[in-house]
């Protein structure tokens, strides 16, 4: 499967910014006003998070053998 530029772009920023600052935030949130699931929430948001990372990984790699170069700017997509 080939994934647009834009959407892995998106999936990435996902991964590395929103998705763990999603989980800080609950937290730091559920440890300060006693919300529910202090732990849990965060750690699942944290699995999924480590699973989207693994996948856009692996795309990487196969984006750039398929490339020949370790160049990650070809037109068309990323693999997925």
């Amino acid at each position: 499967m080939k994934l647009k530029n834009s959407t892995y772009d998106a999936l990435k920023y996902l991964a590395l910014v929103v998705l763990p600052a999603v989980a800080t935030l609950w937290g730091t949130l559920a440890k300060i006003w006693g919300l529910p699931y202090e732990t849990q929430i965060p750690m699942t948001i944290m699995a999924v998070d480590t699973f989207l990372g693994v996948l856009l990984q692996i795309s990487t790699n196969n984006y750039r053998k398929d490339l020949g170069t370790g160049d990650a700017e070809k037109e068309g997509g990323v693999d997925v």
